[in-house]
């Protein structure tokens, strides 16, 4: 809103590919539409007026739009009297909860900020899948909604051990590139999933979305079905549907001492929350 109203814009024409860091110390990127502005002449007003610091500035051909990042860096201090009593002991555990993190992977929960307090969010997207509501917010509820979805989904399939193993039925994902694909051979596929090459991924219930077979999709039906939510309400609804991996890479983990606390530093895939990894410690 600062740039906007500095370069006489609207909100809207302020490109932005993430969302995450509204409450933190944060290295954002925007793009303005300025195509005969002097880039010089632009990055002076932004140091001079802007409520932050300009880390650089350059022309680009495209707006930011969101998704359009490989992922997020986070540095976390974490601080706990526990800590501060036991420096040592507490550097040790953390590190050693990191590296199994790093060789399994963590389940890709979405966090609680997603679901708002109390998961008044999700009650609200239940809520707006039959009013006929289509502004921003809304959505903003029925995606909560397919988050606490996804999140029950998960649950079930780190009870049943099967969060990191793929079974015949299910749509997995190439981590290499994000390309889904049909689960046909699950003893074909396991050392791909073991390799943590591949990933089965949940359901984010919508009109268009890929379902699994077998076993997984009969399951995914049973959650859907126990939501008191059927498909003709979904399209109704026009809400867009689609797959979300079950376990995603701890990348570039670090863990150091700090003088009241620990500092945690890691790299996620976009779409990853850093409050569900910060939780695997901290819990």
């Amino acid at each position: 809103h600062q740039l906007a109203r500095m370069f006489g814009l609207r909100p809207f024409d302020v490109g932005v590919a993430g969302l995450k860091d509204k409450i933190a110390v944060a290295e954002q990127t925007f793009s303005l539409p300025l195509p005969k502005a002097d880039i010089e002449e632009v990055a002076q007003r932004i140091r001079t007026e802007l409520l932050g610091e300009l880390v650089w500035a350059r022309r680009h051909a495209n707006k930011l739009r969101r998704g359009h990042l490989l992922g997020n860096r986070f540095a976390i201090l974490v601080r706990s009297e526990e800590i501060a009593l036991e420096p040592d002991v507490s550097l040790a555990r953390a590190r050693a909860i990191g590296a199994q993190l790093v060789e399994l992977g963590v389940p890709n929960f979405y966090g609680d900020q997603r679901l708002g307090d109390d998961g008044r969010n999700v009650a609200k997207g239940r809520e707006r899948l039959t009013d006929g509501a289509r502004d921003w917010l809304s959505n903003l509820h029925r995606t909560a909604w397919q988050a606490e979805m996804f999140n029950t989904w998960l649950v079930d399939r780190l009870e049943h051990g099967t969060s990191s193993t793929v079974l015949a039925g299910d749509v997995a994902k190439r981590l290499d590139n994000g390309a889904l694909f049909d689960v046909e051979d699950a003893a074909v596929e396991a050392p791909r999933a073991a390799r943590r090459e591949i990933t089965p991924t949940g359901p984010l219930f919508g009109s268009d979305m890929r379902r699994a077979k077998l076993e997984p999709g009969v399951h995914e039906e049973r959650l859907l079905e126990a939501s008191g939510i059927a498909w003709d309400v979904l399209e109704r609804s026009r809400l867009m549907g689609s797959r979300r991996a079950a376990r995603i890479s701890l990348e570039e983990f670090a863990c150091e001492s700090a003088p009241d606390g620990l500092w945690l530093r890691f790299r996620l895939p976009k779409g990853s929350y850093a409050t569900v990894v910060a939780r695997e410690f901290t819990r």
